[in-house]
């Protein structure tokens, strides 16, 4: 019986994102953008999901009034409104397009040529259309291999996969299985693009916002073990459909000798790395994730 009022349940939910699908594809990506935002910050504040957005704010930055917190998870709805929106039209970006929607700052040199003789990994978080990073690497001329979390709907799960396409490279379904593919991709060549921003259970305590979140420790053992470079990749929303897509200078990966030492020390560095992105403007973060322990 339970399974049954799941199966239904599932098929309405699917329903509902395939109208929206089917509506925000019809619509250019600049309309459907405003669409999918203002719906987004219509109706997202009053679910009871926005108070892990409120709990996680007033703990993370705690310096912030009532009206920041509420200006900023109406800000958040919004920019999750209009990733969303922007789904079907993901194939029609051209990244590097001169005078284009998305805007290039490219302090690691990726856009001009890689080494072939290195790998490659990209991490990003889920701030701003965080979709535009592997897109960008993969018209970039890299091989990319991603790992996500998929939806607990299957068929949501496939129209995703549907909408993200080629563009995104290969994407690998979180899992047992998905640390040994991570493995035999580098080892042929591809670049890793990695969202590192979700809570691990199973990970290892690394300091974010002042108060240790459990990290997964994967980018760090693959840098070090393939001696990778590491670049930070962020994409920020500038105005509706248009962004700055930003590849950082490549973090140093350290070698002591002392492999939890170093894996620390680098994931210390990446969730640095994350926590300036998002104190710069936290209304493009997704401040839903439990990314702390209660």
């Amino acid at each position: 019986m339970a399974e049954a009022r799941r199966a239904r349940r599932d098929r309405l939910e699917a329903l509902g994102a395939r109208l929206l699908y089917i509506l925000f594809r019809l619509l250019p990506i600049d309309a459907a953008s405003a669409l999918g935002g203002a719906l987004a910050r219509l109706v997202g504040p009053r679910l009871g999901a926005s108070k892990r957005a409120v709990v996680n704010l007033r703990r993370a930055l705690p310096t912030l009034d009532e009206a920041d917190i509420r200006r900023i998870v109406r800000g958040m709805w919004e920019n999750l409104g209009r990733v969303v929106a922007e789904y079907p039209h993901l194939g029609e970006i051209d990244i590097f397009q001169a005078g284009g929607r998305v805007e290039i700052i490219d302090d690691a040199g990726v856009s001009r040529g890689h080494d072939p003789a290195r790998s490659y990994i990209f991490f990003s978080a889920h701030y701003g259309n965080w979709e535009i990073a592997a897109i960008a690497a993969t018209q970039a001329g890299f091989k990319i291999t991603q790992v996500y979390r998929a939806p607990n709907n299957p068929i949501i799960n496939g129209l995703l996969v549907n909408a993200r396409g080629p563009s995104s490279g290969e994407l690998i379904r979180k899992g047992p299985k998905a640390a040994r593919r991570l493995i035999e991709a580098v080892a042929q060549g591809h670049a890793l693009a990695m969202l590192v921003d979700q809570k691990m259970n199973d990970g290892i305590a690394v300091p974010f916002f002042g108060r240790d979140a459990m990290t997964a420790p994967a980018l760090a053992r693959l840098a070090r073990r393939f001696d990778s470079i590491v670049v930070p990749a962020r994409v920020e929303r500038l105005d509706g459909a248009r962004f700055r897509l930003t590849c950082e200078a490549p973090l140093p990966v350290p070698h002591t000798g002392d492999a939890h030492a170093d894996i620390l020390a680098l994931m210390t560095t990446v969730n640095a790395t994350v926590e300036r992105w998002i104190r710069a403007d936290p209304a493009q973060w997704f401040w839903l994730h439990r990314r702390w322990p209660e």
